[in-house]
């Protein structure tokens, strides 16, 4: 919250890279609200009953975030690319109709793709526990809980999770980081490759960190596949993410250290 404020009160943060971080930011905060404040409440309260009607909410909202931040992920990998590959043309390019754009297609995109899973979850006749061993509704728990037949919701999950959510978002940015290692190596001065690099590097990280937390959690061998192992990536993916990014953008970004010193500056006097 405290990175989308600075994106929003801080005019020299109003660019591209920052407007996309903004959204990203919106994510995580919206990805922690849709699922930790009910598990704090139930263990605070006790009380770990949940409906039918929000469980299913929570669900496709929670499935929806996750397939934006890959796609806003992808957006940020092109604005990286046009910065580092075509920095003349830059502003031209990557103007705020365009971003404006891109992101709207990302929202949209994911809020969308999640609608045949959950229609495929709503044809479930019967179930055989109504305890969920999970930390909030996910998709796997719900399918692995169902007595139903859960073919047709698999073969949703490997088409579109395969070739639309995941394999084409990560083609696009391997693409994306191809094309900038190679302009990157191209640069003679190592200043200006280092230069290069930092401006893309916090970026590849939380890549890489959300990537590889998504393969443990859906893409593992069904032989290591359990539902204990799953709440460990799943918490990870839904605490541990969404903390570590708005620490890997600030820690080694001037402008955001910048902007962070002088709104305390504005508080304090």
């Amino acid at each position: 919250m405290t990175l989308l404020l600075l994106v929003c009160l801080e005019t020299h943060l109003h660019t591209p890279m920052y407007f996309f971080l903004g959204n990203l930011s919106f994510l995580d905060v919206f990805c922690l609200t849709i699922t930790l404040h009910k598990i704090l409440l139930s263990y605070m309260s006790g009380d770990k009953t949940v409906s039918f009607t929000n469980c299913m909410s929570q669900m496709y909202i929670f499935s929806s975030l996750t397939c934006n931040e890959l796609l806003i992920l992808t957006a940020m990998s092109y604005d990286r690319y046009v910065a580092i590959c075509n920095p003349l043309h830059y502003h031209m390019i990557m103007n705020r109709r365009i971003c404006v754009l891109l992101s709207s297609v990302c929202w949209a995109l994911g809020f969308v793709e999640v609608i045949p899973h959950m229609l495929a979850i709503s044809r479930f006749s019967c179930y055989k526990s109504n305890v969920i061993n999970h930390y909030f509704c996910d998709i796997l728990p719900i399918m692995k809980l169902s007595c139903s037949d859960t073919t047709l919701l698999r073969l949703i999950i490997f088409i579109e999770g395969l070739f639309l959510v995941s394999f084409t978002p990560f083609l696009l940015t391997f693409i994306s980081y191809v094309f900038i290692i190679v302009t990157i190596l191209r640069i003679r001065s190592s200043s200006g490759r280092r230069k290069a690099f930092y401006t893309c590097s916090s970026h590849l990280t939380v890549v890489i960190i959300l990537y590889v937390s998504l393969v443990c959690q859906y893409l593992r061998p069904s032989s290591t596949d359990t539902l204990d192992s799953n709440k460990l990536f799943s918490l990870f993916n839904t605490a541990a993410v969404p903390v570590l990014n708005p620490f890997i953008y600030s820690l080694k970004n001037k402008d955001v250290k910048s902007a962070a010193r002088k709104q305390l500056k504005r508080l304090t006097i």
